[in-house]
Protein backbone atom coordinates (compact mmCIF):
# COMPACT_ATOMS: atom_id res chain seq x y z
CA UNK A 1 0.00 0.00 0.00
CA UNK A 2 1.35 3.22 -0.93
CA UNK A 3 0.84 6.30 2.22
CA UNK A 4 -2.24 8.15 -0.13
CA UNK A 5 -3.31 4.94 -0.10
CA UNK A 6 -3.15 4.11 4.03
CA UNK A 7 -4.47 7.60 4.36
CA UNK A 8 -7.46 7.22 2.52
CA UNK A 9 -7.83 4.00 4.31
CA UNK A 10 -7.58 5.37 7.71
CA UNK A 11 -9.62 8.40 6.81
CA UNK A 12 -12.41 6.27 5.91
CA UNK A 13 -12.17 4.04 8.49
CA UNK A 14 -13.08 7.13 10.68
CA UNK A 15 -15.61 8.90 8.42
CA UNK A 16 -17.71 5.16 7.87
CA UNK A 17 -18.89 5.06 11.52
CA UNK A 18 -20.06 8.49 11.72
CA UNK A 19 -21.73 8.48 8.37
CA UNK A 20 -23.52 4.58 9.00
CA UNK A 21 -24.95 6.27 12.30
CA UNK A 22 -26.09 9.42 10.15
CA UNK A 23 -27.69 7.19 8.17
CA UNK A 24 -29.94 5.22 11.28
CA UNK A 25 -30.67 8.42 13.39
CA UNK A 26 -31.98 10.93 10.58
CA UNK A 27 -33.91 14.13 11.84
CA UNK A 28 -36.78 15.33 10.45
CA UNK A 29 -37.31 18.39 8.01
CA UNK A 30 -40.20 20.33 8.81
CA UNK A 31 -41.46 23.57 7.06
CA UNK A 32 -41.72 26.57 9.52
CA UNK A 33 -43.90 29.74 9.06
CA UNK A 34 -42.11 33.06 10.63
CA UNK A 35 -44.55 35.93 10.92
CA UNK A 36 -42.08 39.19 10.23
CA UNK A 37 -43.39 42.41 12.42
CA UNK A 38 -45.19 44.89 10.46
CA UNK A 39 -44.20 48.64 11.01
CA UNK A 40 -45.54 51.62 9.38
CA UNK A 41 -42.19 54.31 10.64
CA UNK A 42 -40.87 56.17 7.64
CA UNK A 43 -38.01 58.62 7.67
CA UNK A 44 -39.00 62.26 9.13
CA UNK A 45 -39.44 64.43 5.86
CA UNK A 46 -36.60 66.88 4.90
CA UNK A 47 -33.61 67.28 2.42
CA UNK A 48 -32.26 63.94 1.68
CA UNK A 49 -35.09 61.93 2.85
CA UNK A 50 -36.35 60.66 -0.39
CA UNK A 51 -32.35 59.59 -1.87
CA UNK A 52 -31.99 57.85 2.02
CA UNK A 53 -35.56 55.88 2.19
CA UNK A 54 -35.07 54.67 -1.56
CA UNK A 55 -31.17 53.48 -0.72
CA UNK A 56 -31.86 52.24 2.60
CA UNK A 57 -35.20 50.17 2.49
CA UNK A 58 -33.53 47.99 -0.59
CA UNK A 59 -31.89 46.21 2.65
CA UNK A 60 -34.41 47.34 6.28
CA UNK A 61 -37.15 49.01 7.39
CA UNK A 62 -36.40 52.64 8.27
CA UNK A 63 -37.29 52.01 11.79
CA UNK A 64 -33.76 49.84 11.66
CA UNK A 65 -32.24 53.10 10.37
CA UNK A 66 -34.56 55.25 13.16
CA UNK A 67 -33.51 53.21 16.30
CA UNK A 68 -29.50 53.73 15.72
CA UNK A 69 -27.85 55.51 18.47
CA UNK A 70 -27.29 59.25 17.26
CA UNK A 71 -24.00 59.04 15.47
CA UNK A 72 -21.52 61.69 14.14
CA UNK A 73 -21.50 62.64 10.77
CA UNK A 74 -18.08 60.80 10.20
CA UNK A 75 -19.58 57.71 11.88
CA UNK A 76 -22.59 57.78 10.04
CA UNK A 77 -21.06 58.28 6.50
CA UNK A 78 -18.57 54.92 7.46
CA UNK A 79 -21.87 53.31 8.40
CA UNK A 80 -23.24 54.48 4.46
CA UNK A 81 -19.68 53.07 3.06
CA UNK A 82 -19.68 49.97 4.81
CA UNK A 83 -23.15 48.98 3.67
CA UNK A 84 -21.74 49.62 0.37
CA UNK A 85 -18.63 48.09 0.68
CA UNK A 86 -19.11 45.29 2.73
CA UNK A 87 -23.04 44.42 2.14
CA UNK A 88 -23.22 45.40 -1.44
CA UNK A 89 -26.01 47.89 -1.10
CA UNK A 90 -26.41 49.89 -4.52
CA UNK A 91 -25.80 53.43 -3.27
CA UNK A 92 -24.42 55.68 -5.53
CA UNK A 93 -21.44 57.67 -4.92
CA UNK A 94 -23.38 60.88 -5.84
CA UNK A 95 -25.87 59.02 -3.13
CA UNK A 96 -23.54 59.31 -0.21
CA UNK A 97 -23.46 62.67 0.99
CA UNK A 98 -27.07 63.49 0.90
CA UNK A 99 -27.69 60.32 2.88
CA UNK A 100 -25.06 61.27 5.33
CA UNK A 101 -26.10 64.52 6.32
CA UNK A 102 -29.75 63.52 6.40
CA UNK A 103 -28.83 60.95 9.25
CA UNK A 104 -26.71 63.68 10.73
CA UNK A 105 -29.42 66.30 10.89
CA UNK A 106 -32.25 63.61 12.12
CA UNK A 107 -29.93 61.05 14.18
CA UNK A 108 -26.70 63.23 14.67
CA UNK A 109 -24.69 63.17 17.87
CA UNK A 110 -24.25 66.84 19.55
Amino acid sequence: MRTSSLAAAALAAFLLPAASQAAQAPFPLTSQTVTLPTSTRTFPPGPGSDVTASACVICHSPGMVLNQPPLSNAAWEAEVRKMINVYKAPIPETAILQIVDYLTRIKGAN
